[in-house]
């Protein structure tokens, strides 16, 4: 074999093994996020053009929610609110309605306590979706038969059903320690 047929041949291998460590690292981010944001994940997806734009902001939800400072509560403040969130739920069998506004008022308290954004709900699940993907459905749910709520717009049982969602993210934001600090 002459030298340039050498020389080819290395610079095809070459190539074929950087396809392949593509490809390779593509599956490990695509597998990473799918298993960080849950259902989250498929959602994102659906929301957006492509798999890579969608994918990009995962990340970026990543990057974003590394550079906040995320801390436990402390067992006072987890007992405070532990002791607020029975006061809501004894509200409610009276006044479901502002029952249920109680709690996301709660649930955002929370999130500010621990270091979490709280000006917007989109940037609150965009946050929220790094490490509470499992609960953040509930959260959605909640939020939004609490708006219908507000309006009077909701059943009673709905607005069982968010107090049920707002449970879900409360419990894990109450006793949830800081990831990774």
């Amino acid at each position: 074999m002459t030298t340039s047929i050498w020389v080819a041949v290395v610079v095809a291998v070459v190539a074929l093994a950087a396809v392949a460590y593509l490809v390779l690292r593509q599956q490990q981010r695509r597998s990473h996020l799918r298993e960080q944001f849950g259902p989250e994940y498929e959602r994102t997806i659906a929301e957006h053009d492509n798999r890579r734009e969608a994918e990009e902001e995962l990340l970026d939800r990543e990057r974003r929610h590394a550079e906040l400072d995320i801390r436990p509560l402390t067992e006072e403040s987890r007992e405070t609110y532990a002791n607020r969130w029975t006061e809501v739920q004894e509200r409610f069998v009276d006044a479901p309605g502002f029952a249920v506004t109680e709690a996301d008022q709660l649930v955002t308290s929370v999130m500010a306590e621990r270091g979490y954004p709280t000006q917007d709900f989109e940037e609150r699940l965009s946050t929220l979706s790094v490490g509470h993907a499992a609960t953040l459905d509930h959260y959605r749910t909640a939020h939004e038969v609490s708006g219908r709520a507000a309006r009077k717009e909701a059943s009673t049982e709905e607005l069982r059903q968010a107090m049920v969602h707002y449970r879900a993210l409360f419990e894990e934001l109450l006793h949830e320690t800081a990831r990774g600090r």
